[in-house]
């Protein structure tokens, strides 16, 4: 079976495709951005499951919600999602048109994880450094992890830079036990 990642790539890459040719990655964003949370909403989600809702009235009622965002195109592209039964993999499309988007831009997200809150100068450092060894711009994105014990863990797209102490003590008691 398809993962929901494989499923909402080819929709991700043609509205970007079409953004880019276009220049209006923003207002893209910012429609996949809106669409992404209307299908995340609890009573939402039951109402787009509804078999008693057309495919129409689905459509009235989105267009309804986004109000200023819709255009011909993104009309299209919602009766697309709607049609193949895709409106539930929009936060999937929005995933991945960000993820190219920031490639374009020569941007990059960089979660860092540590067991205490970063002072804004440590994020500075970090942000620096990823900055000149991926060259690229990066926007760090915190999260507390107390089990680190200390240290952090820097996921930068594939890559993993493991500097905790829980990952050292992994790592040794892996070496003792080898």
């Amino acid at each position: 079976m398809l993962d929901n990642v494989t499923i909402a790539r080819p929709y991700a890459s043609a509205v970007f495709e079409h953004a880019q040719e276009e220049g209006n990655m923003e207002q893209w964003s910012s429609l996949l951005e809106t669409l992404s949370l209307i299908v995340q909403d609890e009573q939402m989600r039951l109402i787009l499951s509804s078999p008693k809702i057309s495919h129409e009235q689905l459509l009235e009622l989105i267009t309804g919600i986004i109000g200023e965002q819709k255009s011909a195109t993104s009309i299209n592209f919602i009766k697309v999602l709607i049609s193949a039964n895709r409106l539930k993999y929009v936060s999937y499309i929005y995933e991945l048109f960000e993820k190219r988007r920031a490639e374009a831009e020569g941007r990059m997200e960089i979660d860092v994880l540590t067991a205490y809150e970063l002072e804004s100068n440590q994020v500075e450092k970090i942000s620096d450094a990823m900055s000149g060894k991926l060259g690229k711009k990066v926007n760090i994105s915190s999260v507390i992890d107390k089990s680190l014990i200390g240290g952090m863990i820097i996921k930068a797209g594939d890559s993993v830079i493991d500097a905790s102490i829980r990952g050292r003590l992994v790592a040794l008691r892996n070496y003792l036990t080898g």
